[in-house]
């Protein structure tokens, strides 16, 4: 706050610095004691107050991505501290699963009958899938990582939730805001097209040639290539309520654009319907 209050007041400085010196530049003209000499020296202090300016100009939005970045940090660094414990209950419970199945044969002699009780409670197993992704764990930036299993944890209980990490070290010179806001976007997107009968989400995180490449795919029904064309533009929506709504795929595909990044949408048939799968490359 006192670096915000000292920046504030060299601006108000530079302010009225610039206002008196346009001042005196018009009377001495109107007084006709404007010279050279006079003409010179103001031009060297107005070069000085306007090199000031445009530097707290800088300095200030440098400040602001910074508070960005550190309010980024703070909000998704506890989702993946909840993570890291979430992993190890789980690796408790895997542990608990192990000695359950191997002495199964303790109080099941039959081996038909012991190899079904196995079959079954590893069926059981599987078929409960926990939302907790270990590879989530290991990728390099951190921050992404509490933030995607926040979107995971917090969506709705029958999204069947698929995600796969090709690759742990996530490189970009994107920032972490510009990163959150993109694919924020494009996973509040596929979480909202989900519906009980059509669940299934899938998400592959990925980075290749210094750009971050993140793809999420969904069911969809009664999708047409016209429709996907107007995806992107500014207050479309195929959402029936409308209020505030648009400006997501717009502002996240401008934001990639700034980045000289690109989202692409594809719709593809398969049996049991449509998929769209949107992938951003940044």
């Amino acid at each position: 706050m006192a670096e915000l209050g000292r920046k504030f007041l060299y601006r108000i400085f530079c302010v009225v610095a610039l206002i008196i010196t346009l001042y005196l530049l018009v009377d001495l003209y109107l007084s006709h004691t404007l010279d050279i000499k006079v003409m010179v020296l103001f031009g060297i202090v107005f070069s000085v107050i306007l090199f000031g300016m445009l530097d707290w100009a800088q300095n200030y939005a440098v400040l602001r991505r910074q508070e960005q970045e550190l309010k980024i940090y703070k909000l998704y660094i506890k989702p993946m501290e909840e993570l890291t414990k979430d992993i190890r209950a789980r690796q408790h419970e895997f542990d608990n699963h192990m000695n359950a199945i191997l002495n199964m044969h303790v109080t099941i002699e039959d081996y038909n009958e012991l190899v079904a009780a196995q079959s079954a409670y590893c069926k059981d197993i599987y078929e409960d899938k926990s939302r907790c992704n270990p590879a989530l764990l290991r990728i390099s930036d951190k921050i992404l990582a509490g933030f995607l299993y926040s979107k995971i944890i917090s969506a709705p209980g029958y999204i069947d939730i698929d995600i796969q990490v090709l690759s742990q070290e996530i490189v970009t010179p994107v920032s972490e805001h510009a990163l959150v806001e993109i694919i924020g976007t494009l996973t509040d997107n596929a979480f909202e097209a989900a519906t009980p009968e059509k669940n299934k989400v899938e998400m592959v995180l990925d980075a290749q040639n210094d750009k971050l490449i993140f793809a999420i795919k969904n069911q969809v029904e009664n999708m047409t290539m016209s429709a996907i064309a107007r995806f992107f533009e500014k207050g479309y929506t195929t959402k029936k309520n409308r209020e505030d709504r648009g400006l997501g795929l717009y502002q996240a595909n401008q934001i990639a654009k700034r980045h000289k990044g690109e989202i692409t949408v594809e719709l593809s048939e398969q049996e049991d319907g449509q998929e769209i799968c949107f992938c951003v490359r940044i």
